[in-house]
């Protein structure tokens, strides 16, 4: 089976079992904001609609070369995507529906276990595909390093975000009813990601630094994460240890 198929297989489940465990956290948590259809409708839309923009605008974020090489070659231009941009895009797609529709109160609580399942299945998928997908890490020494075809062991960095979402996951399971306001699991899911792909794409190929440092995705981490700065304090407090 070709790379391409593959991946292609692996992001198709993650979408189908993401989409079956959303609807089931919807009914669960029956939470205000969703409880109507046209206004879930809405929220479901500007969520794709977000991701999908956030995603590509994310890519040219992080490889402007490549992305315009050949402009105005859209085809060329609508290559590649990343979780990053999604997940910002996404958010913000949810925030102006929300503000048309007018509805109020939160909705992040029910996206976070479809999200985390979601992205552990296509990384998995991305690991699998090997160099073709552009997701494998920096060339390694370490022995778990992974030829990926290439004859160079490097960080199988899909994997290392496998293990993260799994940890992570099961941190919110285990501590998540000590967040304190609707909406918190969420946050803490989006800051424990943006912090660690900041970290982790270190060790990717960067190839285009801004300011001589960061990538364009770790620039959108950083965003992400000053948007989120107000909640870090209060989520760093509850998340690990009891409250006394």
């Amino acid at each position: 089976m070709s790379p391409t198929l593959l991946h292609a297989l692996f992001e198709a489940a993650a979408y189908a079992v993401g989409f079956r465990l959303f609807l089931r956290e919807r009914r669960r948590r029956a939470l205000p904001a969703l409880a109507d259809r046209e206004s879930s409708l809405a929220i479901g839309i500007g969520a794709i609609l977000g991701a999908a923009l956030g995603a590509k605008i994310a890519y040219w974020l992080y490889d402007p070369v490549y992305a315009f090489a050949g402009f105005p070659d859209w085809v060329h231009l609508l290559q590649g995507k990343s979780i990053i941009g999604a997940l910002l895009g996404g958010l913000a797609g949810v925030e102006i529906a929300k503000k048309l529709d007018g509805v109020r109160g939160s909705t992040g609580d029910a996206f976070v276990w479809p999200l985390m399942l979601g992205m552990a299945i296509g990384r998995i998928g991305c690991f699998l595909s090997g160099l073709d997908d552009h997701t494998a890490g920096n060339p390694t020494s370490l022995p778990w390093g992974v030829d990926f075809g290439d004859g160079v062991p490097r960080h199988p960095t899909q994997l290392y975000e496998v293990l993260f979402l799994a940890l992570w996951a099961a941190l919110l399971a285990w501590r998540g009813d000590r967040l304190s306001r609707p909406g918190d699991r969420f946050r803490a899911f989006m800051i424990g990601y943006l912090a660690y792909r900041l970290c982790i794409e270190s060790i990717r190929p960067i190839p285009f630094h801004y300011f001589g440092l960061l990538s364009g995705l770790q620039l959108l981490c950083v965003a992400g994460l000053l948007y989120y700065h107000r909640d870090i304090p209060r989520i760093a407090k509850d998340l690990p240890w009891p409250r006394k």
